[in-house]
């Protein structure tokens, strides 16, 4: 037993060492591809869903730094104002401002869409960025499970609500942060929001497979507005979004080396917002600022239509 032990105390020792005389190379790798762009957004205006934190703020400091107006969309306030703050503090003369939005109340979506329409006379970005992970089994305000409650039909509102407004700006984008966990996801139409069964981590990739459909079907329906909008991974990135699951946060705490940090995970998402070999590519999906992988069932036209419908009817809305 102590002989076993020796060597498992030598062996994490070695692999200790390797991971630090080669981290350099390991973290450039972790990094993955940067967007390139160098395209300038004054006079455009962007509005980012989730921006208080994580990838949501680093794109934000992004597009603020190419000189957009960016308006951050938060259900936290306090949190959002201290973003802006910090953002003016990095970036000289920036455009930023915040706005309550709570994703998991449709009232909350109306009522900013309401305003928003009222206050902002144009929107050329909107990155559908906020989002919930493994998170214990609940239910948001209209009775939607949380997962697809939040991550996609809240954000399927949204769209749909200032969807007017983008083709009105034309040129404009829209950028869908879906996942990798996509491929591991199923619409489970007879049980949508898990009611007869729940699994945090099933459910999680079925909202991000939802935003796959979801951008597939919307580029459809766009095609000659002149309004473009992709999807994308932006990779395995050290944020908040696993506070909900305490396995996953040991794991990524252990393989932080491996992890991409927000900025690193912001790129893609900035990439499709404003780099100009993209001005007509809709319907696709990326990740590290290129072309991505996507699932055969995020591919599925029938699924697509289908998830469509469904959530119109769950939201009580008509979108032609």
């Amino acid at each position: 037993m102590m002989l076993m032990l020796v060597v498992f105390a030598a062996s994490l020792g070695v692999v200790a060492l390797i991971l630090r005389l080669f981290s350099p190379q390991i973290r450039k790798y972790a990094a993955g591809g940067a967007c390139r762009s160098t395209a300038r957004l004054d006079g455009k205006v962007a509005l980012i869903t989730g921006a208080n934190s994580g990838i949501g703020k680093e794109t934000a400091l992004d597009l603020v730094s190419r000189g957009a107006r960016v308006i951050l969309a938060c259900r936290d306030v306090e949190k959002g104002e201290e973003t802006a703050t910090e953002i003016r503090t990095r970036v000289g003369g920036a455009k930023v401002e915040v706005r309550e939005l709570d994703l998991a109340d449709t009232c909350s979506i109306r009522a900013f869409a309401q305003r928003f329409l009222r206050e902002v006379d144009h929107l050329h970005i909107l990155i559908n960025n906020a989002g919930i992970m493994m998170c214990p089994y609940m239910k948001t305000v209209d009775g939607f499970e949380m997962h697809i409650g939040v991550n996609h039909l809240g954000h399927f509102l949204l769209t749909y609500l200032l969807i007017g407004l983008l083709k009105r700006s034309a040129p404009s984008r829209i950028v869908v942060v879906s996942s990798l966990a996509h491929n591991f996801g199923w619409i489970r139409f007879h049980d949508l929001h898990s009611q007869g069964s729940y699994n945090s981590g099933l459910a999680y990739c079925q909202s991000k497979l939802a935003n796959v459909l979801f951008t597939r079907e919307l580029a459809r329906r766009l095609q000659g507005s002149n309004v473009t909008v992709n999807s994308v991974h932006p990779g395995t990135v050290r944020s908040e979004l696993v506070r909900h699951s305490t396995a996953m946060s040991l794991l990524f705490a252990v393989f932080s080396m491996f992890l991409k940090t927000p900025k690193e995970g912001a790129q893609t998402s900035a990439y499709c917002a404003v780099a100009e070999e993209l001005q007509s590519i809709s319907g696709k999906h990326f990740s590290d600022c290129a072309p991505a992988f996507v699932a055969p069932q995020g591919r599925n036209e029938e699924t697509a239509q289908k998830l469509w419908d469904v959530s119109c009817e769950l939201l009580g809305i008509e979108w032609d």
